[in-house]
């Protein structure tokens, strides 16, 4: 029989097939591996968490009652690990009690095929979900791509159910925090603004600091039940430090002292910042105000604001 291949679908897509009946598993392998799939499969749950962590399939076609580990519990375990929570998985089952329908998309499911298997079905239910999981992977990729890191959290239980290599370095240097840890700071703002989202009113954009780096973070979209897809861009103020170097003819130390005058800092919250004393603070700024021809940090932050201003309109004093 000749494969029926479709013309939109990237041919590398994998499947992981997981069924502890031998028959089941071959029925389906020929079927997916005739249309273009490259097939994986396991007979065991145990052996499913493992294939599925090293080989991260585009989907998962899952027996929901196998010995051992059955498919619900699988599912759960898939769904709360970062690196394979945004897998889709469609579970396969003998069971059409409403219970354990339900029971297949609380797990984790986002659908699900009654056996006996017709391979024709499988294939049509899944062109749909990776069609969803492919533009949504585009859509990271390219913002990955651009500088923006991104994250995927569920509010409910406040799990970070996915991330990008840049968030992920993003995150540990900015708030401590590893996945599944949602840090408190974004999950508090996350859900503070969870009724303006869900009526598509982007919510005001959280911020954090790093001594002259800055993290923007923003509400992209909803991209399942109850996930959300947050978008960070971490912004740089060396460049604007020597900007007003160069500008006020400082020394880099004068130029790092004046930029957190200008976002408002006392000189003892300056002196921790940069591991120096008070006392210094208070020289390096004896001697910006001369160079300003200014007498007070007001009037230092107001000049410093207006010639950064000309130079990078987007700085945020």
């Amino acid at each position: 029989m000749s494969a029926i291949l479709d013309p939109m679908r990237d041919y590398s897509d994998v499947v992981l097939v997981v069924d502890d009946v031998p028959d089941n598993l071959s029925v389906l392998h020929d079927a997916l591996d005739e249309s273009g799939y490259t097939v994986l499969v396991a007979t065991s749950g145990e052996a499913a968490l493992q294939r599925a962590a090293q080989a991260l399939p585009d989907i998962v076609l899952l027996d929901a009652m196998m010995p051992g580990l059955d498919g619900f519990e699988v599912a759960k375990r898939l769904k709360a690990g970062p690196q394979t929570a945004h897998i889709p998985i469609i579970f396969m089952t003998g069971l059409t009690d409403t219970e354990h329908l339900v029971a297949a998309l609380e797990a984790g499911g986002v659908d699900y095929v009654t056996k006996p298997i017709k391979p024709k079905e499988v294939l049509a239910r899944m062109g749909v979900h990776l069609q969803s999981a492919r533009m949504a992977r585009q859509t990271r990729n390219a913002l990955d791509a651009f500088g923006y890191a991104s994250i995927t959290v569920r509010p409910g239980d406040g799990k970070l159910m996915w991330q990008t290599p840049l968030a992920r370095e993003l995150l540990k240097a900015y708030f401590g925090t590893a996945a599944p840890e949602t840090p408190a700071p974004i999950l508090d703002w996350l859900r503070r603004h969870l009724p303006e989202a869900e009526r598509n009113i982007e919510p005001p954009r959280l911020s954090a600091e790093l001594g002259a780096r800055r993290l923007s973070i923003r509400l992209h979209q909803q991209t399942g039940d109850d996930d959300w897809l947050i978008v960070m861009r971490e912004v740089s103020d060396a460049a604007v430090i020597e900007a007003m170097g160069l500008a006020f003819k400082l020394t880099a130390r004068e130029a790092e002292v004046l930029y957190w005058v200008v976002k408002g800092k006392i000189n003892r919250d300056i002196a921790d910042i940069l591991g120096a004393s008070p006392a210094t603070v208070k020289k390096h700024l004896e001697r910006i105000f001369a160079k300003l021809g200014v007498e007070t940090r007001t009037a230092a932050a107001g000049m410093a604001m207006n010639r950064i201003r000309q130079v990078h309109p987007q700085f945020e004093g």
